[in-house]
């Protein structure tokens, strides 16, 4: 089975959220951390996370890309049960059993976006769209012999056609984040 791991290809994703996840975690989409609450009210990094952000299991961090990476049955329970506990302690859930059965059916998604090959990178892109969170993802793959060393040696490119519409500015948001 497949399922997946956070990346880091720069040190993008440590400025742009509030709290970028490690890279290595397990990873899931994550947008059940923005149940009940108005994402067009959002702003800032908050924005961002909800926009494009994965979510980091164990540090709840946020991460641009994951990777898609063979696991066993074995991690497949622990990232349940880890993601369970985080459900139980940040997120409202009423009990355990509540917790892991939210955790099974969030790993699940993952492993149905685990489609292609091992070491494929993964992006999401959100929107509201009526009342509802629309989920698109792209998956991003280094060329042929080229291997995975810089953010921009890369890719090919499936999924959605439309690009996202807002484009963030890295530079000025390093630069507010100095001062």
């Amino acid at each position: 089975m497949k399922l997946l791991r956070t990346i880091r290809l720069d040190a993008s994703d440590t400025f742009v959220f509030e709290r970028a996840a490690e890279p290595g975690e397990w990873a899931v989409s994550g947008a059940f951390a923005f149940w009940g609450g108005d994402p067009t009210a959002l702003e800032g990094k908050a924005r961002t996370a909800f926009r494009s952000g994965f979510l980091g299991v164990n540090s709840l961090g946020r991460s641009t890309l994951v990777q898609i990476v063979e696991a066993g049955e074995t991690a497949r329970t622990e990232l349940i049960g880890a993601l369970a506990t985080q459900l139980i302690k940040h997120f409202g859930a009423p009990d355990l059993a509540a917790a892991k059965a939210a955790a099974e059916d969030e790993v699940t998604f993952v492993e149905s976006l685990c489609s292609q090959p091992q070491g494929t990178l993964v992006a999401v892109h959100r929107s509201p769209e009526d009342g509802n969170v629309r989920e698109a993802f792209r998956t991003l793959r280094p060329r042929e012999g080229a291997k995975l060393t810089r953010a921009f040696s890369f890719f090919d490119v499936e999924g959605e056609d439309a690009s996202p519409v807002e484009e963030v500015d890295l530079m000025g948001l390093a630069m507010r984040e100095s001062k």
